[in-house]
């Protein structure tokens, strides 16, 4: 069995979660035995697609004409792409049209979460019965304590050892919360608020640009970091506050997870059914709720018990885990698809 991962123009999702999520899917596979290849000019018994635009639609119908069984991925939804870039209601006409074309000819589709994967099944067009949830995972052991790491971190960012701060990740967005950071961060002023993220200015809307010059003077905008410094951020924060208002799965939950990094989320569906509050995390419906978590997380510090809760909820997502729920079904199409 070998398959295709194909992501359209990879280069240019490094920085996004679905970047990350075709290194995890790659190493997944590895690690369970799936032989893969990321060449779509190759040979392959199966395609897994993960990207929905021309090229993608291109390598679905090439797929389909050899009776090559296709995946496509449910990274994207419908509610997701709201409130993102720049002038998104333009662009929602043709990412609408191609989230349909793509999981309308898929003969299977794995989304990460059972909410991701309920709503694709809502929408209301045919589409195949075969609708999966499978994490994006986490490599648990890339989020081991690493010294080293906090003290990168601590230098680049001029933070003293045992300072405390909270720290945001993801493309500034609304839909991902940058303005309600930025507000509850004013009921802090002494502390310091980091965002980790960036977005060209040409795709930024002006609401959110704004935000970002009329932020606080404790928001500080960090741009995009990764390897040690993002992991030493993890590592040391008081927590990670995420007040995205959609997600379909969100793997920076699963790195402050991983990492035994508090976490503040919005109370939203996608976690419903694998996060709960006060037990692996802290979920707020507001602003106010969302400053009352880092109140006391800054008065009393974490419950190691809701760290090693959440730190076992992103085990259970471990990439290995992934690996043989990805051959599985990638086994169970080609079955389903000889017969």
């Amino acid at each position: 069995m070998k398959t295709l991962i194909y992501f359209q123009d990879a280069d240019t999702f490094t920085t996004s979660g679905i970047g990350r999520a075709m290194s995890h899917q790659l190493r997944a596979c590895e690690l369970s035995g799936v032989e893969t290849t990321i060449d779509k000019n190759d040979s392959y018994d199966l395609a897994h697609i993960n990207t929905y635009f021309g090229k993608s639609k291109k390598l679905l119908n090439k797929c389909k004409a050899k009776g090559i069984p296709v995946i496509v991925h449910g990274h994207s939804t419908y509610e997701d792409f709201r409130n993102s870039f720049k002038c998104w209601q333009l662009a929602a006409l043709v990412y609408d049209h191609d989230l349909k074309y793509m999981y309308s000819r898929a003969d299977m589709i794995i989304a990460p979460t059972t909410y991701a994967a309920k709503l694709i099944e809502s929408y209301p067009f045919k589409k195949t019965d075969k609708i999966l949830a499978i994490s994006n995972g986490i490599d648990i052991k890339a989020y081991a304590e690493d010294k080293e790491a906090q003290r990168q971190f601590r230098e680049r960012f001029s933070i003293a050892e045992g300072e405390p701060f909270v720290m945001g990740v993801g493309f500034p967005f609304q839909r991902k919360g940058i303005i309600d950071f930025f507000e509850v961060a004013r009921s802090f002023p002494d502390i310091k608020f980091i965002w980790f993220g960036h977005l060209q200015r040409i795709l930024t809307n002006e609401k959110i640009a704004r935000a970002i010059r009329k932020r606080p003077k404790n928001a500080i905008m960090a741009g995009y970091c990764k390897g040690n410094i993002i992991h030493g951020a993890f590592q040391s924060a008081t927590c990670l506050f995420f007040p995205s208002y959609e997600e379909t799965e969100g793997i920076v939950v699963l790195e402050a997870l991983a990492s035994r990094c508090p976490l503040i989320i919005r109370d939203i569906g996608v976690y419903g059914d694998w996060l709960s509050d006060g037990v692996d995390c802290h979920k707020g419906k507001d602003n106010t709720q969302f400053a009352n978590h880092i109140k006391s997380l800054l008065e009393k510090g974490e419950d190691p018990q809701i760290l090693e809760n959440g730190f076992q909820v992103a085990k259970a997502r471990d990439l290995p885990i992934v690996g043989e729920q990805l051959k599985q079904a990638y086994a169970s199409l080609l079955e389903s698809k000889a017969k």
